[in-house]
């Protein structure tokens, strides 16, 4: 992992840790209303010491007691290629940047309970695989097949996160000049515009020069590709 890689896990974490305590909370409190009791004499399965770990610290953090729940296992874009594909050949964006982007956005746990948890912390927080906003979404989806769906929707389905993110490249594509003066490649600015909004990537197309943060997304961009262009059959 590179070090600017890095550097934004550790920013997360330092918030993630707060979600990561509602999040076991709702799990806990969902395995306790859906789950039928064991039958008697049933062995009692023992939480592995690391589990245990996360859960004391994010209790620790709330002053909430610690509930048995630990965070589902991340998720690899590349299971979604199929759909990827479909969607990018629909909006006529490129499905090894929609992949490539998916990828980018795999920095953070995309479980449906613990994106809900993380946006009661941060009430501007983004929903979904491809981490949209809900300002984002509700201009993309207008005029759109999706367009009776809700930014709410994202979390559970993942084929709705992949078709809104496939079509604001595609506006975002739209928006762009025949030519420009920076050295950025197509995928370069839209990327850019996907992270820091069309505003932006319009004056990154002019010149102006990416922070920080915006760079190093670029940067991982750059280092996601060649993967995305496995997932996705991409020369």
């Amino acid at each position: 992992m590179s070090d600017s890689r890095t550097s934004k896990h550790r920013r997360w974490l330092s918030v993630a840790v707060l979600a990561l305590a509602l999040y076991v909370i709702v799990r806990a409190v969902h395995s306790q209303q859906g789950a039928a009791p064991p039958p008697a004499g049933a062995p009692t399965a023992t939480p592995s010491p690391s589990a245990d770990a996360s859960t004391s610290a994010a209790s620790r953090a709330t002053g909430a007691p610690a509930p048995s729940a630990s965070p589902a296992p991340s998720y690899d874009p590349a299971d979604y290629a199929a759909q990827v594909r479909t969607r990018a050949r629909q909006a006529g964006v490129s499905a090894r940047l929609l992949m490539a982007i998916l990828y980018n956005e795999a920095y953070k746990p995309h479980d449906p309970a613990f994106e809900r948890a993380w946006q009661k912390l941060k009430p501007d927080a983004a929903f979904g695989i491809a981490n949209m906003h809900r300002a984002t979404f509700d201009e993309v989806r207008k005029g759109r097949d999706f367009a009776n769906r809700s930014w709410e929707d994202l979390p559970e389905d993942r084929g709705l996160a992949i078709e809104a993110e496939a079509w604001y490249l595609h506006d975002l594509s739209a928006q762009l000049p025949a030519t420009w003066p920076a050295s950025y490649t197509r995928n370069d600015l839209l990327a850019l515009g996907y992270n820091t909004g069309p505003a932006n990537m319009l004056a990154f197309a002019r010149g102006a020069t990416p922070g920080s943060q915006a760079r190093t997304y670029l940067d991982e961009l750059h280092a996601d590709w060649a993967r995305a262009g496995r997932a996705v059959g991409a020369a």
